[in-house]
């Protein structure tokens, strides 16, 4: 076994390849960029190096400056974890060069499955079923829109030398052919610098099931359980689990057989995921393999009871396999939801901020959480907004799934966007609990899983919300009113209360707060006294709510904790038409975050009630992030309509078409292809058609 072991990795997965390496007293290498200074996994090595700057191209996939770092630090073993050189050939052929254990199959099998056109006929000729398709060298324009029109539609068109759902896209009719490849094309290349594509028929509903399989160097091969991985948008997974639910024990056995035999083709060594497309009539067509360990793969630890990271090391210190295919034992159910840095109500937009309150879900032998991160963390731009893995695990689905959603309702993240109450609606959804989905879940049921899954209608958990808000606000103005007035000259002073005093009429305090939408919520609490303690009354919508509640240290002597940068956790309890109502809160200044289940509510007390309400059209022709500007799809002169495409940018190695907000012509461009914008920079200017002049030099050109 080695002594030594360099990650060629970051974040969550080099965390959790550090905690099994020290379980087997093999000491850690970890490398970090610019952005990574400070994180997670550096902490957690034994030593660190620095690689340079935050782009991945100028730290992660320096491929030669990680070898010299292994060289200079005397680690005997790479692990490349996934993403970044996890999956380059030449990296591991030079690994191997340098008489260094590359924990990852040869450089040959990664070469002969990093092509999924040559992959393919690979697997044709292993007898291994395919979809029909294109996959041939010719990637001419012509010759594609042929092929595809001969296939027919729905068709789908993809990075030969991809993965993740980049460079993907979907065609329902020929005369979206051209621009789908162009479009695949732009961000093939720039994900994986290779712009070959193949395309294949598009099946309408089918699911998308993997077969983990695992090989020595002795000639053993074998398969662990299989996983369903259908909960996916944009191509990429959010949801998993295992084993995959409603799979004849044949149609496993016959799956995972498949698996080994594709592995078997390629002289394959250690962890590789074979995966497949399922019809709806148990046909099952091989889509590509991954030769790496998968971001979902403890879900299959977790029914195998098999530590996946110690059998990769195992294997590439050439120790045989630890157990034969008929020792294999599956035992339960397991779910993994991966939780990003994400707006699922902004078509899934990456987010990236800092991490201003994390509470994560206690861990125990059904709930397990692998992350790279940790509460002041920033989500940085540069890389997957992944902030963790959430995994669970029962003696059957129902428990199992069970586990998820509460754990799920235990997880708070305040200070940027994510995906909890996105899970958390999958988790609770009927069609998904009773195991009847495809790849096309989210897509079929997007405005069910956008909202959350309550007998409550979103304006009663609105209003119910912004009640507790607003008591949170008014106790908090409270408390500092009292600590001021401990400190002052004047304790006794009456201009240091907040009584909301009134002469011959009720105490009303205003409280004005701003919520996600930018929308300012006037709100007016009603003090009176019941039993000598505070009660109030708050008018919202139609509902007439009675709220009672006290300093919030007096009400449960709850701990508010301090933190470097003045933030403070707290909980509220609080009392809404009888209802009882204990949640956590996270504040930051005038900031803060009240969480209900799995749902957050964000808000900004407001110090004065006279901020008017912005609503600019504007802001759509800004930078939703921090990216660079792909290209231009119209022209300076030019007249679009409302929500027609003028330019692309990307980030994160994916597109986002920037649209007109109104008819209109557009003015002007600020950037230019090929340039950075930061997040909230103004990229165009579009006149509204009412008052725009038609460029004259475009009307003499038509």
């Amino acid at each position: 076994m080695f002594t030594k072991l360099l990650i060629a990795n970051r974040g969550e997965i080099a965390c959790r390849i550090i905690n099994t390496a020290k379980v087997m007293g093999v000491r850690t290498v970890a490398l970090y960029s610019d952005a990574d200074i400070d994180a997670r996994h550096v902490a957690m090595a034994d030593e660190a190096f620095y690689l340079g700057g935050s782009a991945p191209a100028d730290s992660y996939l320096k491929g030669e400056l990680i070898i010299e770092i292994a060289k200079r630090a005397g680690a005997e073993a790479i692990h490349p974890g996934y993403g970044f050189l996890s999956e380059n050939a030449d990296f591991a052929l030079k690994c191997e060069q340098a008489n260094i254990a590359f924990v990852g199959p040869s450089a040959a099998a990664i070469d002969s499955m990093g092509s999924k056109s040559a992959a393919k006929e690979i697997m044709g000729a292993a007898n291994v079923p395919l979809v029909p398709g294109y996959h041939g060298d010719a990637q001419n324009d012509e010759l594609l829109v042929s092929e595809a029109n001969k296939m027919g539609f729905p068709l789908l068109i993809k990075a030969a030398f991809g993965g993740g759902g980049k460079g993907m896209r979907i065609v329902e009719s020929n005369n979206e052919v051209l621009d789908a490849i162009h479009s695949a094309r732009r961000e093939a290349i720039s994900s994986f610098g290779n712009d070959k594509l193949l395309m294949e028929r598009y099946l309408r509903q089918p699911r998308h099931v993997e077969v983990q399989v695992f090989a020595d160097s002795h000639g053993n091969c074998i398969y662990l359980s299989d996983r369903d991985c259908s909960i996916q948008r944009r191509h990429q997974k959010v949801v998993e689990e295992a084993p995959a639910p409603g799979l004849s024990d044949a149609l496993r056995v016959k799956m995972g057989e498949a698996a080994v035999a594709a592995a078997k083709a390629i002289n394959y060594e250690g962890a590789g995921t074979v995966e497949f497309l399922l019809d709806t009539d148990d046909s099952f067509y091989f889509m590509e393999m991954n030769t790496r360990l998968q971001v979902e793969h403890p879900v299959t630890e977790l029914v195998t009871g098999q530590d996946l990271v110690k059998w990769q090391l195992m294997v590439a210190s050439g120790s045989p396999l630890p157990l034969k295919q008929n020792e294999v034992r599956i035992v339960g159910h397991a779910f993994e939801a991966r939780i990003y840095a994400e707006d699922p109500h902004n078509d899934f937009l990456p987010a990236s901020g800092k991490l201003d309150f994390l509470r994560e879900p206690e861990q125990s032998q059904f709930v397990r959480i692998d992350s790279g991160v940790r509460e002041n963390d920033v989500i940085s731009n540069f890389y997957d907004p992944m902030i963790s893995k959430l995994i669970t695990w029962d003696e059957s689905r129902p428990r199992a799934l069970q586990r998820l959603v509460h754990a799920l309702d235990d997880y708070q993240i305040s200070g940027l966007k994510h995906n909890i109450e996105f899970l958390a609606n999958i988790a609770k959804h009927q069609a998904f609990s009773d195991a009847n989905f495809s790849t096309d879940f989210i897509e079929r049921y997007g405005d069910a899983l956008l909202t959350a899954q309550s007998n409550a209608t979103p304006s009663t958990r609105r209003d119910t919300a912004l009640a507790i808000a607003a008591l949170y606000q008014l106790c908090a103005r409270k408390k500092q009113a009292k600590n001021d007035t401990l400190t002052s000259h004047d304790p006794y002073s009456p201009w240091g209360k907040v009584s909301g005093f009134r002469l011959n009429s009720a105490s009303q305090h205003q409280v004005a707060l701003l919520d996600d939408n930018h929308e300012i919520n006037h709100l007016e609490l009603i003090e009176t006294q019941v039993a000598g303690k505070p009660q109030y009354q708050l008018q919202l919508s139609d509902n007439l709510l009675t709220l009672s509640g006290e300093l919030i240290d007096e009400i449960l002597h709850a701990e508010i904790v301090q933190h470097k940068l003045g933030d403070s956790q707290a909980e509220q309890a609080s009392k809404a038409n009888g209802h009882k109502i204990k949640l956590p809160v996270s504040q930051v200044g005038n900031d803060f975050t009240l969480f209900i289940n799995s749902k957050s509510y964000h808000y900004r007390a407001l110090e004065s009630e006279e901020i008017e309400e912005q609503d600019n059209l504007e802001d759509k022709l800004k930078a939703p992030m921090n990216g660079t500007i792909v290209t231009q799809l119209v022209s300076v002169g030019d007249v679009v309509k409302a929500g027609q495409g003028i330019m692309v940018m990307e980030a994160m190695k994916m597109e986002y078409t920037i649209e007109s907000p109104f008819d209109g012509v557009v003015s002007a461009f600020f950037f230019e292809p090929g340039e950075l914008v930061s997040d909230g920079m103004l990229l165009a200017e579009v006149v509204a058609e009412v008052e725009a002049e038609v460029n004259p030099e475009k009307e003499e050109a038509g």
